[in-house]
């Protein structure tokens, strides 16, 4: 089975772009310019790819009141081809990273993590069960306390 997972770390060369679908799902897209330095003959030379980002959803809309225009970033997602028709009628292909996970690269910034709120409900908000939330211990499967689970937020 293959796998299409890639990360790049890199600078934005836009602001994210926020649009909602017509059912209101949130899908942010921006660039992103990742640069490698390498030394060939004894000179130091410069390559510069530029990717495409699109995130979707509550990240897409963090990332669009968060990030900005030349912040360093690191993305994980995956490769996606898609084909369109220009206003013109010509048929194109764009290749662009679906984004699993956006973040600040903190290699040489500082950031600060505000917890958004969960929108519609559902996960484990509030616990439940009136137990003991200290007591995680493994109780046969399932989620058991609320540890983290696919999708769900580790915290």
């Amino acid at each position: 089975m293959a796998d299409n997972t890639v990360t790049l770390v890199g600078n934005l060369t836009r602001d994210p772009e926020l649009r909602f679908t017509t059912g209101g799902r949130g899908v942010a897209s921006f660039g992103l310019a990742v640069s490698r330095r390498y030394q060939q003959n004894g000179e130091w030379q410069e390559q510069t790819s530029y990717f495409n980002i699109v995130a979707w959803g509550q990240m897409g809309e963090n990332a669009a009141a968060t990030l900005t225009k030349g912040m360093r970033v690191v993305v994980t997602g995956r490769l996606e081809q898609r084909e369109y028709t220009t206003r013109e009628g010509d048929k194109r292909t764009a290749i662009e990273i679906n984004a699993d996970e956006v973040g600040p690269s903190l290699r040489w910034a500082t950031a600060q993590v505000e917890r958004t709120p969960r929108e519609g409900g559902g996960g484990n908000a509030g616990g439940g069960g009136g137990g003991d939330r200290g007591n995680r211990g493994n109780s046969g499967g399932g989620n058991a306390g609320g540890e983290y689970l696919g999708d769900e937020e580790p915290f």
